[in-house]
């Protein structure tokens, strides 16, 4: 009798710690995916400091907890997936064979450079400054800001802007690259690739939205590569955080997601959208800094 009590307690307690990660991961993922704050370099200092991951351990980490993002961008876009899916036999609207395009073209790229970054930071031993690439991006996105106040005091709104039917190989590639680099921690997948197709003049709003819908085949692959090549990481990841904690937080970060998804493309069409990429730029700046003093690698 003793002993099943002292069973029930341990399980109750080992539940509740799971119920506490799986919480704060998912909070963590949800808001920061969507954030030019890189994701991932946010789970890999929470998983370094919360659960006592090596460096190695938790970029592996950081790139497989996508999974509730991943989920939460096919809910939220699931026209625009059908479209393309549709496009695959020869069905769909045209809108639907332009994302098609710009979503295979991009990823190829990305898949190429990411690989070849992700095999390169798995394998590091020493420190990796992981501020320094969220400052850049800081900078970057100030730089955005003023680029779209200026644009939009210049033309009238979407005149002389592209969207995704005006953009070519090349801006596949482009952004596909730039996905790529989003590999190295401290750099943001969504900061990056909204940054550059801001910069190849593709409208405000229509930049997060592409930004947010190349992330699903993309960052599918990433949580592949990960179980391919670093399958050890993860097991010993999800044994780090529990089952339980992991359906935790996938769920809240899945949920969050798509909340943030709605606020950020319901004001990115608005001219508070200037307000808003300047303070996420100095949100990526801080947090850059931050992460450059207080960093786990």
């Amino acid at each position: 009798m003793l002993e099943k009590l002292i069973g029930t307690i341990v399980l109750s307690v080992a539940l509740s710690q799971q119920l506490v990660y799986g919480l704060a991961l998912g909070i963590v993922q949800g808001i920061s995916e969507w954030l030019p704050i890189s994701s991932k370099t946010q789970i890999i200092i929470l998983a370094t400091y919360l659960l006592k991951m090596p460096f190695n351990q938790a970029y592996v980490f950081g790139l497989f907890m996508e999974i509730g993002t991943i989920l939460a961008a096919i809910i939220y876009f699931r026209k625009e997936v059908a479209s393309m899916i549709m496009s695959l036999f020869g069905k769909g609207s045209a809108e639907g064979r332009f994302l098609l395009k710009y979503v295979v073209v991009s990823t190829i790229f990305t898949g190429i450079i990411g690989s070849i970054i992700y095999l390169y930071v798995n394998s590091l031993q020493g420190a990796y400054n992981i501020g320094l690439p969220m400052i850049i991006l800081g900078f970057i996105l100030i730089g955005d800001a003023l680029f779209i106040k200026y644009s939009r005091s210049r033309y009238s709104k979407n005149k002389n802007r592209r969207t995704v039917s005006q953009l070519g190989f090349k801006d596949y590639i482009i952004v596909g690259m730039v996905q790529g680099i989003a590999a190295l921690p401290g750099v943001s997948r969504s900061g990056a690739t909204t940054s550059a197709l801001l910069l190849l003049n593709v409208e405000t709003d229509e930049a997060f939205r592409l930004s947010f819908i190349n992330m699903i085949l993309a960052t599918s692959g990433a949580v592949l590569l990960t179980l391919i090549a670093s399958r050890a990481s993860v097991y010993s990841s999800i044994a780090a955080i529990g089952a339980y904690g992991l359906l935790i937080s996938i769920i809240v970060a899945t949920l969050i997601s798509l909340l943030f998804i709605g606020f950020l493309l319901n004001i990115a069409k608005k001219s508070s959208i200037v307000y808003l990429i300047t303070a996420l730029g100095i949100i990526a700046l801080l947090g850059g800094v931050l992460a450059s003093l207080y960093g786990a690698a």
